[in-house]
This record gives C-alpha cells, structure tokens and sequence, in this order.
C-alpha cells in the first residue's frame, strides 16, 4: 500500500498524468466533438516543441560532434516512447544511407516490446545497463533517453551507465520536473500538458517525441552532409518507387534530364553522389569519384560550390 501511494502522488506532479478539464465529458461526446478537441489540443504540440529548439539544437550539435568523432546515436526508452524512438532509429539507415549501427534504438522488453506490451519491461534497470554495456558504449556515443513521463527506470538507468561511460546524455521528455531532466547533459522538455484521454501519453506526448526525435535525426544527417540542398542525396535505393525516386532528385539537383540522370547513375554503379559530381562538373564516373575522395566526401566541396 505504502508504495502504491507513493506513486499516485508522484503522478500528481507530471502534467502528463492529469485529467483535461477540456475531455471530462468525453464519453458523452459525437465523433465530431471527440476528433474536433482532439484536434485542438494537438496545436498545442508544435508551440510546446517550438519553445525546446535552443536545447533541440544543443543536442543536434553534441550528436554531430559524436559521430564526427566516430560515436553512434543510441536511442533509450519503453512502451510508446521507445516505439518512437525503433521507428526514427529505423529510417535513418534508408533515408541517409548511413550504416546500420550508426543509430539504433533500444526498447524495454526487445523486439517483442515494438508490437506489443511487454509486463514489467520498463522496469528494467538491468537491462539497459547490460544492453548499452553489449554495445560498448564510449565517450564519443550519444544516448538518447525518450520517456514522456521523464521517470522510467530503464531509461533513467541507461542514462546513468552512459553519463558514468563519459557518454554524452539527452532526455527527451514531457515533463520538465522530473528525475530524467535532472540526470541528462541536454534536457529537451516539450510540456504538451494534459491528455484528452488521461495519461494516454501515445497522443500529444508522443507525436512532440516523434516531431523532436525527427528533428535531432535530419538535422543531425544534414550536418553531417547526408543531404544536398534538401534532396536525399544517398536515400538507399532499394525498390522500384525509390530507384525512379533517385532519379528525379538527380534530375532536380543537376538540372539536367531524368534521362541524363539515369546515364549517370548507371555509370556510376548507382552512387548517386558520383552521379551528382558526373552531372554537374561534366566528368566521368571515375573522376567524379577522385574529386570526391580529393574533398574526403564533402559533396558540396567535390562541387565546387
């Protein structure tokens, strides 16, 4: 009982956990009442991330410095959270053509834990610490730690084993109050407030963690030149969808034809880097390739521009 009544009254204290007084008749609601409010206090989300852009970009630079030093993105959470975190680690690789292990994402309970509820996952202090130490985890890593509530223990303890590595901390977070704001180096803290459905933190709390988890990724793959101008510039092409993708950002990059684009990219085994260098500078495939390795892959050096 004791501890029950320990956390109802730790809940109190985290807006994420209080009732809107906007929903309380949300039972006796039409759909388009019920869609309308929620739809409302959505709005709310993109003003709270907004007021976390100077943290946001603190963070986005300590990650490029990471990994520019030969450090990895480690994503940590559970539940929702942590199934945002599965899914933005999850696009980076085909979206920026980075390696695989370059940003991943660890879940309280496995992969089990992406499909569905894993009992007593988050409570997991071992876990992370064993997971994050299967890793190897050094000083040039950064870990990301996305828990709405900013009290999980398995993400408050990877946290912990990663600020005692040396490793480089964020918090991504609802709460600003909370034990993990206080742990981490960099504390991004988007108070969306309350729930339409109380405590149902996979609504407005989890769309700002998927908004800022999707801001430290691209930006992150910007500064490290994973994009040219805002075009995918090395988008793995593994389909037929993306393969006539690449093409027309060729075309749109260079200016010239997707035909043209298509010559290119064929000549240069499907690097579209290559294929950039071949259609602007007007060389073949293997001075492109000299002029990118003379530039130690800087696209935008290798162009001249």
């Amino acid at each position: 009982m004791p501890r029950l009544a320990k956390v109802s009254k730790h809940k109190e204290l985290r807006s994420t956990e209080q009732r809107n007084p906007g929903s309380t008749n949300l039972d006796r609601m039409t759909a388009r009442e019920i869609v309308a409010l929620i739809n409302r206090e959505d709005q709310k989300v993109a003003l709270a991330v907004g007021r976390e852009l100077p943290a946001i970009a603190r963070a986005v630079d300590a990650i490029v410095t990471g990994i520019r030093d030969g450090g990895r993105l480690i994503y940590v959470g559970a539940g929702s959270s942590g199934r945002m975190a599965v899914l933005d680690a999850a696009e980076c690789q085909p979206t920026f053509g980075t390696p695989p292990r370059l940003v991943e994402a660890l879940i309280a309970g496995g992969k089990r834990a992406i499909t569905e509820a894993v009992e007593g996952a988050e409570d997991g202090t071992r876990d992370a610490e064993r997971e994050l130490r299967e890793r190897k985890l050094t000083r040039r890593d950064v870990v990301v730690g996305v828990t709405a509530s900013g009290t999980t223990p398995y993400v408050l303890a990877a946290l912990r084993y990663a600020g005692g590595r040396g490793a480089t901390t964020v918090a991504v977070t609802c709460n600003r109050r909370t034990p993990v704001a206080r742990l981490a180096k960099i504390a991004i803290a988007a108070e969306v407030g309350p729930e339409v459905l109380t405590g149902s933190t996979r609504m407005k709390a989890g769309t700002a963690q998927k908004m800022v988890l999707n801001m430290l990724s691209t930006a992150t793959m910007a500064r490290l030149g994973h994009v040219y101008e805002n075009l995918m510039i090395d988008v793995v092409q593994t389909n037929e969808k993306v393969a006539k993708r690449a093409l027309r950002i060729l075309a749109e990059a260079s200016g010239k034809s997707v035909s043209a684009a298509e010559h290119s990219l064929r000549a240069a085994g499907h690097n579209m880097r290559v294929a950039l260098v071949m259609l602007k500078r007007g060389v073949d495939a293997r001075d492109a390739r000299e002029l990118l390795a003379a530039a130690k892959g800087n696209l935008r050096e290798a162009l001249k521009e």
